[in-house]
């Protein structure tokens, strides 16, 4: 059953974020100036701990990674809920002409995690503000090493899920930011949000020799390029599309010189999927497929699987609820059912396998770009509408309120 918002809780909440913009906005251009990778982001834990300072938050943080947990205890006895941004960045070079641009090479906020830090911050200062009408306790996730590492697993080990009184955490709930979608637009599903994603590493072995005898070699480039095509009619032709898996090599690499047939052929990329089921089938075809195409030539192939992230699943009761609540707070013209999952990974998916919850999309791209012309997320000049901050910090803080109000 589909529970209405509570009756005033949301009412000024939405115009208390829009006033506090200008700190949000703030804060996400300082963390993007100085981006940090992996789950070592000391600079960026100290901008949290400096913003949230002042608050009345119990602050935590992480013993083997810059996490930060904050605890807003309501004046109330209720749930806990959980509210989680991420916080790390990517290894690229930055190529957005910014005045705020990543000031350091290698490095660059391209997936939108300064604004998820600098709206949970947001959402921290609103419910600070509503003590006395929460109920409960809500917990703050700033996690780093979402983009490799698992932080979030690693945060789930530390205790980030457990609470005080021993019952745990309630309920959670996320945002991504994307540049797909009209800005302040919320968008959501029930069940598969975003793709379970798993590593591919294959080594074909042949054997190295003169470029212009391969006759007395065996050659594994062309080999390795036949296993590329061949992964992509396995893919369209065994699995099921409406259980859909995306296949795609990214890397291929072989040799030193012109003139040379190499020892070996190297062939990297991923496979997303929904479901265990297409899962365990694309695991079986990667395997199959490349033995035998090496096999057929003479050759061998090693192959190499690394299991990623798991899918993120929406409980559909928290989705229902948390769709009511952008309702209630942003009008139904703002908020949208997701059509089909994000084939991207995320690894708020190990803490939606622990508790109900969800993760709503939240549309950020710049007026005056057309869909298909915003650079999207990875991309190296990918760039958000920051007044959508507003936005994701009011709904951030909407959901807790909701979720601190039990049927």
């Amino acid at each position: 059953m589909r529970v209405a918002p509570v009756a005033g809780a949301l009412e000024g909440l939405l115009a208390e974020a829009q006033a506090a913009l200008p700190g949000m906005v703030a804060l996400r251009r300082s963390i993007h100036r100085f981006p940090e990778l992996g789950r070592h982001l000391p600079r960026t834990q100290q901008a949290v701990l400096e913003a949230l300072g002042g608050l009345g938050l119990d602050l935590a943080t992480g013993a083997h990674l810059s996490s930060v947990t904050a605890t807003l205890e309501g004046a109330r006895p209720g749930p806990a809920v959980l509210l989680r941004a991420d916080m790390d960045a990517l290894p690229l070079d930055e190529q957005t002409g910014l005045d705020f641009a990543s000031r350091l090479p290698g490095a660059m906020h391209a997936c939108g995690h300064d604004t998820h830090t600098a709206m949970l911050v947001g959402a921290a200062r609103l419910l600070a503000a509503r003590r006395p009408r929460l109920a409960g306790s809500v917990v703050f996730m700033f996690q780093p090493a979402e983009e490799s590492g698992g932080g979030a697993l690693h945060m789930i080990d530390e205790g980030v899920l457990e609470t005080a009184d021993g019952t745990g955490v309630a309920a959670a709930f996320a945002l991504h930011i994307t540049s797909r979608f009209d800005s302040g637009t919320v968008h959501l599903r029930p069940g598969p949000a975003f793709a379970a994603s798993d590593g591919i590493r294959v080594t074909v072995r042949g054997r190295g020799g003169h470029a212009s005898a391969p006759h007395r070699a065996l050659d594994p480039v062309p080999v390795a390029c036949e296993i590329v095509q061949a992964l992509q009619s396995m893919v369209t032709r065994t699995v099921d599309v409406f259980d859909p898996a995306v296949l795609t090599i990214a890397s291929i690499h072989a040799g030193t010189t012109s003139n040379v047939i190499p020892e070996t052929a190297e062939i990297r990329g991923t496979f997303r999927t929904l479901s265990p089921t297409a899962r365990q089938l694309v695991r079986d075809g990667i395997t199959r497929v490349a033995h035998h195409v090496a096999t057929a030539h003479g050759m061998h192939a090693d192959v190499g699987l690394t299991e990623g992230y798991p899918p993120v699943v929406n409980d559909p009761l928290a989705t229902a609820a948390l769709r009511d609540t952008a309702t209630a707070l942003l009008g139904p013209g703002r908020v949208h059912d997701l059509a089909a999952p994000f084939m991207g990974a995320e690894d708020f998916s190990y803490v939606l396998q622990r508790v109900p919850g969800a993760m709503a999309i939240l549309g950020a791209r710049p007026p005056g770009i057309e869909p298909s012309e915003a650079p999207d997320l990875h991309s190296d000049r990918v760039v958000f509408d920051e007044d959508a901050l507003a936005t994701g910090a009011a709904l951030h803080a909407a959901a807790a309120l909701q979720a601190a109000h039990p049927r």
